[in-house]
């Protein structure tokens, strides 16, 4: 097996380019790592840092090739359009509620960065968090929080234990109201043709959402209480005309019937509706997720979704599965040799490949990878973008959040691979490379060559 031999900052490692290797070290290099040219998918990959306005699209050997700039950092994604356009969440000022994800803007910017539509969803009784997806028919379907009251939650059933009557501290900002989540679709002239509420589900039968259910304290008392349902995905199924959505904290990823409301389809925590067994301090019992996101559907009707294992009893890793919804029987999963080469305890996602590869988003380290049904590792790059700085080398005592879920700056909600013959790309000259890390070498050519060295590791993106 080739070994690639890396000496950076007077550090050298021994990587195999086939294995998800990983090492305990306060200092990490970013940019490309590994890259298997005869088993990864060829194409483009869309990075939106977390922490800037900025949204890049770089070729297979890490090299910038296009990038879009907007007013607002991201809240939280993008995607491509087939016309090229880029769809993207934006994060508005004055926020009515700090918790995780919030956003509040949907701009679609043209090739050359214009603003060609957009919709602001904030106000302070709503706010759009997480995601959005783009239906066929040209409408957009937004996740969002809406402000509700614990005299409004008692009334539909919550119980008094579980109501924050003083206030939960958020990310540093006090609440007393509950967040709930829901879904509203609109058409191009920004007009709301089909919505979606939590509260209209509630209940203890199969196809409801027990209002009561709640994650344990130590998680956070505002996911047991202001943020109860913690939503993180909506995907649309064009095939069946199903939206897919999953929840954080109740750990389920849920078919919601376009034409109904109905839930349809749950998955992940049989307990979350007394089907089954909870977890107990050792045992996983009959919950299998644990903080997932990014739940979507395959053409065969698969599921996959990634697990970030996050408070899980039994090993604390992040893992990627695709089910079988027919049968609930776990058709595919990917955890890492060692728990601390691979894990996310907020954020993740996950894509599958036209060449059956996985491609995936490891947030919190701002860790691209891609994986093969036989769990090799082909392909994988480490976001370089904190805020407006491109930083090759990531040090935790400068570019880290100490005590937010073990989280770097370089923080990537969800990355996607497109395909070298995607239509957006049709008439683009992506072949010429855009002045990136400057002042800083190519990291993975200088590894195959064997003579990286030290370099001034700070420059702007240009």
């Amino acid at each position: 097996m080739k070994l690639l031999r890396m000496c950076a900052l007077g550090l050298c490692v021994l990587l195999s380019p086939s294995l998800g290797l990983a090492y305990e070290s306060q200092v990490g290099l970013t940019g490309l790592v590994q890259y298997d040219q005869q088993k990864a998918y060829n194409g483009y990959t869309l990075v939106t840092p977390n922490t800037s306005k900025f949204t890049l699209l770089i070729d297979m050997k890490g090299n910038l090739v296009h990038k879009w700039e907007s007013k607002y950092t991201a809240g939280l994604h993008a995607i491509i359009l087939p016309n090229g356009n880029l769809l993207r969440a934006g994060k508005l000022p004055d926020q009515p509620v700090a918790i995780g994800g919030t956003g509040g803007i949907i701009e679609e910017l043209d090739w050359n960065s214009n603003v060609v539509w957009k919709y602001a969803m904030m106000d302070q009784n709503m706010v759009q968090h997480h995601t959005f997806d783009r239906l066929p028919n040209g409408n957009t379907i937004i996740l969002a929080w809406e402000r509700k009251t614990n005299a409004e939650m008692k009334a539909k059933g919550r119980t008094k234990n579980f109501v924050p009557e003083e206030g939960v501290s958020a990310f540093g900002k006090i609440t007393k109201d509950f967040w709930v989540d829901f879904i509203r679709e609109v058409n191009p002239k920004g007009e709301t043709v089909w919505e979606w509420h939590v509260l209209d589900h509630v209940g203890t039968g199969p196809d409801q959402i027990d209002i009561n259910y709640v994650v344990p304290n130590p998680v956070g008392m505002d996911y047991a209480t202001a943020d109860w349902s913690h939503f993180n995905t909506c995907f649309y199924d064009a095939k069946n005309d199903k939206i897919i959505t999953n929840s954080r904290n109740i750990a389920e990823v849920y078919f919601i019937d376009h034409k109904t409301g109905k839930i349809e389809y749950r998955w992940g925590n049989p307990s979350a509706y007394g089907k089954g067994k909870a977890p107990s301090y050792y045992d996983n019992q009959d919950q299998i997720l644990f903080g997932s996101h990014a739940a979507s559907v395959l053409e065969n009707g698969n599921i996959i979704v990634f697990n970030n294992g996050s408070e899980s009893p039994e090993r604390r890793n992040s893992s990627i599965i695709e089910v079988d919804p027919k049968t609930e029987k776990i058709v595919w999963r990917y955890d890492p040799p060692m728990t601390h080469g691979f894990f996310s305890d907020r954020q993740g996602a996950v894509q599958k490949l036209p060449n059956g590869n996985y491609f995936v988003t490891s947030s919190n380290s701002g860790h691209m990878l891609e994986i093969t049904p036989n769990k090799e590792v082909v392909w994988e790059y480490i976001n370089p973008v904190v805020g407006d700085k491109v930083v090759p080398v990531l040090r935790d005592s400068s570019h880290s959040r100490p005590g937010f879920h073990d989280t770097l700056l370089n923080t990537v909600h969800r990355a996607y691979r497109y395909s070298a013959d995607y239509p957006a790309f049709q008439g683009k000259d992506l072949n010429k490379s855009l002045p990136f890390m400057q002042n800083a070498p190519n990291m993975y050519e200088l590894f195959v060559k064997g003579d990286a060295a030290s370099h001034k590791f700070e420059s702007g993106i240009k």
